[in-house]
């Protein structure tokens, strides 16, 4: 497969293309998780049309508001528009109009938390540059792209001057189960889904990382080549995520990850672990990762009401960071002597316990197709996700996989396997187990489900107790 293949994006580019019949100019939002394929849909779209890009540089030391200014305008320079004073952000915007008065024409703003967080005049010139000049275009769409979708929320999307002016907010999340199989491409009808989910409990759904898996290599193989092997990929991806996105205040972000690394846990569990006082300022940490794509926040539900608690749980729902953290960091500088070029990867400690978290996840990204393979209906679903019990007094606690509660009163409590062999009978027990301790409304049924990739031993089939048992990897089909 050509590495320059455009793959999957079928919603968000229909998105897109629906501003090119617009009767007005479109400022739109494109934001989501590093590699994610922001720029690179932005850039298949922009063949429909006459194009502009540019960028800001990565924050550094010495990076200043001016050094910003200077950059946009040599790119400005090289799109055909020579001769501009880099002094003020609002004479560069008039410029930039100009040029763009006219005619189908998308001008993309890429990593504008860079070019803006060192100029606090930026986003009010670029306000007032929208409503006096670019704007007047009705065939103009501008991007204001990025992947710190904390400073998007906090400067653009929360913005009074930026209220009621953007069309579309569009957040990229992880490709799902059936547009990555196509990464296998041609090769993917004879690689078995188990092998296929291997990989991606490393890379997620994440299109960059997808693209460098090389078919015709063994999982394994894939796996040595991007995460241990000295100068791979994956090896020095943690530390240019963090640099980037959070800059100076990466440590403390790096600490949660870390700490979140071996399952979910609650704010005050994060904060005891980390020795920290419970406070405003983890809490916010904890917000630009979940904005970031790199962290989810799970809430609990009561079963009576169906109505979200305010109990909730973060769980590092981002399969790279945890795959780093557990295998990669550990043994950075024996990846970089090149002493893990031949590691056994299954006999690395835990390895099957991380690989089921790592499943969790895919099974969590994908949820709206196991709805389908349920065949629920959106409009049935009362709430659904990770879900657990706090113990009490009267209550054991229980935690399910993945639950989901129906407004016809039905709860599939689904449980979630990645295992090398067939699961067997004592995954009823555990199951049951679970069934006993949770707190079941009297009004509610319990519809038991599996999800398995490799699968399943005949006697567990034969006794009946799950009402459905699921390969997941017929979504790599």
């Amino acid at each position: 497969m050509s590495l320059s293949k455009f793959i999957g994006r079928e919603a968000e580019m229909a998105r897109l293309k629906g501003l090119l019949t617009s009767r007005s100019a479109s400022l739109i939002v494109v934001r989501g998780r590093r590699r994610i394929g922001k720029s690179r849909l932005l850039a298949e779209f922009g063949k429909e049309i006459r194009s502009l890009f540019f960028s800001g540089i990565p924050p550094a030391r010495k990076t200043t508001a001016q050094s910003q200014r200077n950059e946009f305008t040599y790119q400005l320079e090289r799109a055909g528009l020579p001769d501009i004073k880099p002094d003020d952000w609002g004479n560069i915007f008039w410029h930039l109009s100009k040029y763009t008065a006219d005619g189908p024409v998308l001008i993309v703003l890429d990593e504008i938390s860079w070019m803006g967080e060192k100029d606090p005049d930026f986003l009010g010139k670029l306000k007032t540059a929208w409503d006096m000049y670019f704007s007047k275009n009705p065939q103009l769409i501008l991007v204001l792209c990025g992947s710190i979708s904390s400073w998007i929320e906090e400067n653009i999307l929360s913005n009074t001057g930026f209220v009621g002016r953007i069309t579309i907010d569009l957040i990229l999340e992880e490709l799902p189960l059936n547009v990555c199989n196509a990464f296998w491409h041609p090769k993917e009808k004879r690689i078995t889904a188990y092998e296929k989910f291997k990989l991606l409990s490393v890379t997620g759904g994440v299109p960059l990382y997808l693209e460098r898996i090389k078919p015709e290599l063994p999982a394994e193989q894939n796996i040595r080549d991007l995460c241990f092997m000295q100068g791979g990929l994956l090896v020095r991806e943690f530390d240019e995520i963090f640099s980037d996105l959070f800059s100076r205040k990466n440590a403390s972000h790096k600490e949660i990850v870390a700490c979140l690394a071996n399952g979910p846990k609650d704010l005050g569990q994060i904060c005891k672990d980390l020795k920290k006082e419970l406070g405003g300022g983890y809490s916010r940490h904890l917000d630009d990762l979940v904005k970031a794509g790199f962290v989810q926040r799970d809430f609990t539900w009561s079963l009576d009401g169906g109505k979200e608690s305010k109990l909730s749980k973060y769980r590092l729902s981002d399969n790279y960071l945890r795959f780093y953290l557990k295998y990669i960091a550990p043994n950075r500088s024996k990846i970089e002597k090149g002493a893990f070029a031949n590691a056994a990867l299954s006999r690395f400690p835990g390895w099957e316990s991380l690989m089921g978290l790592q499943f969790e996840n895919l099974v969590a990204h994908n949820r709206k197709a196991l709805w389908t393979l349920l065949n629920l209906s959106p409009d049935e679903i009362v709430m659904d996700g990770p879900f657990f019990q706090n113990p009490t007094a009267r209550q054991a606690g229980c935690q399910i996989d993945y639950l989901i509660q129906t407004r016809f009163h039905n709860l599939y409590l689904c449980e979630v396997k990645f295992s090398r062999n067939p699961i067997g009978q004592k995954i009823i027990n555990e199951m049951e187990e679970k069934r006993k301790r949770l707190k079941i409304p009297k009004f509610c049924s319990i519809r038991p489900v599996l999800i398995h990739v490799n699968g399943v031993e005949e006697s567990v089939l034969d006794e009946g107790y799950f009402d459905k048992v699921i390969d997941f990897g017929q979504l790599l089909e």
